[in-house]
């Protein structure tokens, strides 16, 4: 595994905030300019985040509300399994950083510390050989829209001035999220944020039809949704759409 190079200044030192946010910034945008289908933009933007750290993968996942999440975006498949892990077990670095409002670490997940906080994230998390997880909340004035998830396959922190860059790329995708769309005229128009909406949708939909059918509360209705798809080793949105297709059966 190559772990993406954290760049100096031109002048061989530290770089200032501003170049720092500079050039975090045009690349993310040279990556969205290069990825030429609209729909490959996200990916495109994740991978882009993996060559601006030392990380080996990066997700990105958007919240529905009443826990419900959708994964944006992923370098990797990797990657992506550890978001939608995290959104089916109900725990994990993401979990916390959308309730706590800002960035989680947990640099060993095979240290006491991490599995204490998440013991089954922990352990999964593990056996898809993650080592390390970093959450960063996405989002203004305090308002969580979603996290940055980043992934090591070794344990360890992140240093400071890769802190630093952590924090200008989390910036940078609240941006994408909130203000890039498509801007040739013959892309559709739907921009990638509302297209992941289908996800949130579906799980909504099929948290309703539990509601209604097995008299569940919507935490309940949930929390029965992820119990069995994480014993199915479904995602949470996989099962959602077989509830939808062929009835709750999730007594």
């Amino acid at each position: 595994m190559q772990y993406g190079q954290s760049q100096q200044s031109a002048g061989g030192g530290v770089p200032s905030e501003a170049e720092g946010r500079s050039r975090v910034g045009a690349a993310l945008a040279a990556a969205a300019r290069g990825a030429g289908d609209p729909w490959r933009v996200p990916d495109a933007l994740c991978r882009a985040c993996v060559r601006l750290l030392p990380v080996t993968g990066a997700s990105v996942s958007l919240s529905g509300g009443r826990g419900i999440r959708v994964t944006w975006c992923a370098s990797d498949q990797v990657a992506a399994r550890l978001a939608e892990l995290q959104y089916t077990v109900g725990e994990g670095p993401c979990q916390t950083a959308l309730d706590q409002g800002a960035p989680v670490f947990a640099a060993d997940l095979a240290g006491r510390r991490d599995t204490c906080r998440w013991p089954v994230f922990a352990h999964e998390a593990v056996g898809l050989g993650a080592a390390a997880v970093f959450s960063l909340p996405l989002g203004v004035t305090g308002i969580a829209i979603g996290t940055l998830d980043l992934y090591c396959d070794r344990p360890g922190a992140l240093s400071e001035p890769d802190l630093r860059t952590a924090l200008w790329v989390r910036e940078a995708m609240t941006d994408a999220l909130t203000e890039l769309r498509p801007r040739e005229e013959d892309w559709d128009t739907t921009s990638w944020v509302s297209a992941s909406q289908a996800d949130h949708t579906e799980v909504q939909q099929a948290v309703g039809m539990l509601m209604v059918q097995l008299d569940l509360d919507p935490e309940q209705a949930l929390d029965r949704i992820r119990a069995r798809a994480f014993a199915e080793g479904r995602t949470v949105s996989q099962l959602a759409r077989r509830v939808l297709a062929c009835g709750p059966g999730l007594r």
